[in-house]
């Protein structure tokens, strides 16, 4: 495990599947803090627990990657010049300016200019997608082919982004273009032959920047994103409590799924 101050925390393995989940911090740098308003530091929009939720991923050699600080600092799932993630939709920026609520982040005139976006890139996204693709560099010359799995979650009812109820299992391949066909077909089988939780794939979620920047079938790098509904496995409102009668139900979903795409990749190396 990384301890040093990088913002991320590292987990190397031998398999040939990294588990990234970039929306996992809740901290923000005290000297950003100051500057924000009192709805930044409730973090509400972090993808809470969900290394809890993945937690048997270094038993299975998967590696793991997460970040430290809030997406409210930068998000580490949005494009580097600030690109919309989906074009004529409500989109939070690459470094936001408001929670999924639309309450603001900073007071009036007080949103990071160019030159503090800036350093945000420099100091807290570069280091993390410097590992992540370092990572899968790695895993493809080791095996020929590994599996990004990005670990999200999100609350269920976000009038901001969609319409009612959100399914709680939402797979991502940017629109059938980041992963094999044949991968994601086993992933939707085994989602689709439970039926305590629902599922969609390339719903109103079809994977963040990092899904799509990485996902390169052809160059052996095949992403899937994993949007969960946060009510499968905990509270939706502070504290935001894990609620383990919930979430270990869950978790006997989210091993098989993450075995099935191992097996695929191990069949698949050469």
């Amino acid at each position: 495990m990384q301890t040093s101050d990088t913002p991320f925390d590292f987990q190397p393995g031998d398999a040939p599947l990294l588990l990234s989940i970039p929306h996992l911090g809740s901290a923000i740098p005290d000297a950003l803090l100051g500057s924000m308003t009192p709805a930044a530091a409730i973090s509400a929009d972090t993808d809470w627990h969900v290394d809890r939720l993945y937690d048997f991923a270094p038993a299975l050699g998967v590696s793991v990657l997460k970040a430290r600080w809030s997406r409210y600092v930068i998000d580490l799932n949005r494009d580097p010049e600030n690109k919309a993630l989906y074009v004529g939709a409500n989109n939070t920026e690459l470094c936001p300016t408001s929670t999924f609520d639309e309450e603001p982040l900073y007071p009036a005139g007080g949103q990071p200019d160019a030159a503090e976006i800036a350093r945000r890139r420099e100091a807290y996204w570069q280091p993390y997608h410097a590992k992540l693709q370092a990572e899968l560099a790695r895993l493809v010359a080791r095996h020929g082919v590994c599996v990004l799995w990005e670990g999200h979650s999100i609350r269920s009812v976000v009038p901001r982004f969609f319409q009612g109820r959100l399914p709680d299992l939402n797979f991502g391949t940017g629109g059938g273009t980041t992963a094999a066909p044949e991968l994601v077909a086993r992933i939707e089988a085994l989602a689709a032959g439970q039926g305590e939780f629902s599922h969609v794939v390339n719903g109103r979620f079809k994977g963040g920047y990092i899904t799509r920047a990485y996902g390169k079938p052809a160059a052996g790098v095949h992403a899937i994103q994993l949007e969960k509904a946060q009510i499968a496995y905990m509270d939706e409102t502070p504290p935001f409590t894990y609620r383990p009668e919930k979430a270990d139900r869950l978790k006997a979903l989210l091993r098989p799924l993450i075995e099935t795409a191992l097996d695929w990749a191990r069949r698949q190396a050469r």
